[in-house]
């Protein structure tokens, strides 16, 4: 995971940053030129994150007469939003959830780079198998031990299983929906026995999508 995840990033080198040391001016003309919304705010090393400026922010400030001369930090957002190379998965999904970018850092803490939401978008869906697969079965169950095997154990006696991701897993659900991408190939036939063996064992399938359509 440390691997994939580093290559999604995009690192220092290549990205629009401004220091802590300017104006609010000064940030305004950055994000003008280079078509940003938000840009990175660093210290006067580069090395330290600060925070993120954004180029509403600026704007709003601007309309209501305020100082322009004022230092970028005076509307610096996300101080606190950022993880590290070794976060986990799920500590960066839910982080980044409502930022078109996270902040990077390194085993240092120093500033690495961001990850954008449309690279962690990209590789779920790469996940997903959608360019390969034939179709997606939304299949419910209880969520009762044992479950998911019996339900694998099923398709797999027809095909393989391209991927699979479970939802609803809270406490309070109860019922459990599983999506099962079946690899590219399988005919109407084929794909008509694995959801009667599903149901036959009281697995309801909800939904098929053709991936193909």
């Amino acid at each position: 995971m440390f691997m994939l995840f580093k290559s999604l990033i995009k690192p220092k080198k290549v990205l629009t940053t401004v220091r802590e040391d300017i104006t609010l001016a000064e940030a305004l003309q950055v994000l003008e030129s280079s078509g940003f919304r938000c840009v990175p705010i660093l210290d006067r090393t580069g090395q330290i994150f600060r925070g993120n400026i954004y180029k509403m922010h600026i704007y709003r400030h601007k309309s209501r007469g305020g100082d322009m001369q004022l230092p970028v930090t005076y509307l610096l957002k996300n101080a606190t939003k950022f993880i590290t190379l070794d976060s986990a998965f799920f500590n960066i999904f839910f982080t980044i959830k409502d930022l078109p970018y996270i902040t990077v850092l390194d085993e240092h803490n120093f500033f690495y780079g961001i990850l954008t939401h449309s690279s962690l978008l990209n590789m779920l869906s790469q996940s997903w198998n959608v360019n390969v697969g034939s179709y997606v079965l939304t299949v419910v169950s209880t969520g009762e031990r044992g479950d998911l095997v019996s339900m694998a154990k099923i398709i797999t006696k027809y095909t393989s299983i391209a991927s699979c991701i479970t939802l609803d897993v809270q406490a309070t659900n109860l019922v459990h929906r599983t999506l099962f991408t079946l690899p590219a190939g399988i005919t109407n036939e084929k794909l008509k026995k694995i959801v009667a063996n599903l149901e036959r064992k009281e697995f309801k399938v909800t939904e098929i999508e053709n991936l193909q359509d």
